[in-house]
């Protein structure tokens, strides 16, 4: 994966992460903005090295922020309404077959 792909990576992933600790937009909107500002900061590093360590420490701020229990949508596996009001299943035998 190349140094743009991992930061592009680590931007959303940090965008999610955000989500997870302030679940209204309005609040997140302004995180996301700092999120943004920092990422850009770092925009123009053409060194290897450099980039190769800012993004080792990016992962392990994500790490370090990780929520203990994240936001899921409702209907989304493992939500509160996931499966819920599923069609009845058809328990009567099948007809006889004719031939």
């Amino acid at each position: 994966m190349s140094s743009r792909q991992a930061a592009l990576s680590l931007y959303r992933r940090s965008l999610k992460l955000a989500l997870d600790w302030s679940v209204h937009r309005n609040l997140w909107r302004g995180q996301a903005l700092y999120i943004r500002s920092l990422f850009e900061n770092n925009r123009n590093v053409a060194d290897p090295r450099l980039q190769r360590a800012l993004l080792k420490e990016t992962e392990k701020l994500l790490e370090k922020w990780k929520h203990p229990d994240p936001y899921c949508a409702p209907t989304a596996p493992g939500g509160s309404k996931y499966e819920r009001n599923l069609p009845v299943h058809n328990l009567d035998p099948p007809p006889p077959l004719k031939f």
